[in-house]
């Protein structure tokens, strides 16, 4: 038994080196990456047991996603499937103007056909919390109904949901992600949103705390997380908002921090840590992340205690 199940696509992310462009590289950097597993992996690294659920293509790509979110320390259950193909993403890193700019090949994917039925219901009525993302439901109109029957399925056998809203504006818009994600708030436990999802997306108006007061007494929340970036994050928990400044960090790739952050909240919690405590380590984590090449975060607890425990590096309020 896991103490968190996550339910997602994770792509093969190339990437030229350095700042070169995609049209004039001759080698691409080959990694796994995405939402589910990343978070998965950051809330293992911290102490919790993972497993991560997905339906994938029996093909090399296939395979190599697999056996790198294992070799990361991760439980695998995936439907392996003849149908379909994996999806990548590209990512070509440059500092401004230019900015990071990521290209999607995800269309007919393997996991874009899947459905609850093909899952172990089980391994996640057994754990404690299951996760997903926005970004799941926004693959396939097939997907949107797998993620509301697994939230139900995970709901029904007691175990707790998190959800992290995770807009992806390249996935779709801001009205069909407001529709489908809103149906699916009933389902959910912990939300994790972006400041800028809730305003772009739900249309809520405010700061981040005044954000997360809303979110919270209009949907049956137990706890809701609003990031706010650079700035940090704060908690609803209980009629309470909880704040917490980001750690300083020397950005090395921030592609993957805000599953680092969520996965090392998760973890945190899961631990019997209070709110307040949870958001501490889960900024600490996520600033790692920040240092590290690719898309998880590859830090020990004793990092993550080191980073906290040194006041100069963040300010907890």
């Amino acid at each position: 038994m896991s103490d968190i199940v996550t339910f997602g696509e994770t792509m093969l992310r190339l990437s030229p080196p350095g700042s070169e462009r995609l049209e004039n590289t001759d080698e691409l950097e080959v990694r796994a990456g995405g939402a589910e597993s990343n978070v998965a992996i950051a809330a293992s690294r911290l102490g919790a047991s993972a497993t991560w659920l997905s339906k994938v293509p029996e093909t090399p790509l296939g395979r190599r996603v697999v056996g790198e979110l294992q070799g990361h320390g991760i439980e695998t259950d995936v439907v392996w499937s003849h149908r379909g193909r994996q999806g990548t993403y590209y990512l070509e890193h440059a500092g401004e103007p230019r900015g990071t700019n990521v290209i999607y090949d995800r269309e007919n994917t393997s996991i874009s056909t899947a459905e609850a039925r093909e899952f172990d219901i089980d391994l996640i009525q057994n754990a404690q919390v299951f996760f997903t993302t926005g970004i799941t439901p926004a693959l396939s109109t097939t997907l949107r109904d797998t993620t509301l029957n697994l939230l139900k399925a995970a709901r029904k056998g007691g175990t707790s949901t998190a959800f992290d809203f995770n807009y992806r504006r390249k996935l779709w818009s801001p009205d069909e992600a407001r529709e489908t994600l809103t149906k699916l708030f009933p389902g959910i436990d912990i939300l994790v949103i972006a400041a800028r999802d809730a305003r772009t997306v739900l249309g809520f108006e405010g700061d981040p705390r005044q954000l997360a007061h809303k979110l919270g007494s209009q949907y049956d929340f137990t706890t809701v997380v609003v990031t706010r970036g650079e700035e940090g994050a704060v908690g609803w928990h209980d009629s309470v908002v909880h704040d917490h400044a980001a750690y300083e960090t020397d950005t090395v790739d921030p592609i993957g921090t805000g599953d680092a952050f969520t996965g090392a909240f998760i973890a945190r919690r899961l631990d019997g840590d209070d709110v307040p405590t949870a958001l501490e380590y889960a900024a600490a984590t996520a600033a790692l992340k920040r240092t590290i090449p690719g898309d998880a975060a590859l830090v020990t607890a004793d990092e993550v205690d080191a980073v906290v425990k040194d006041s100069s590096k963040g300010i907890s309020r």
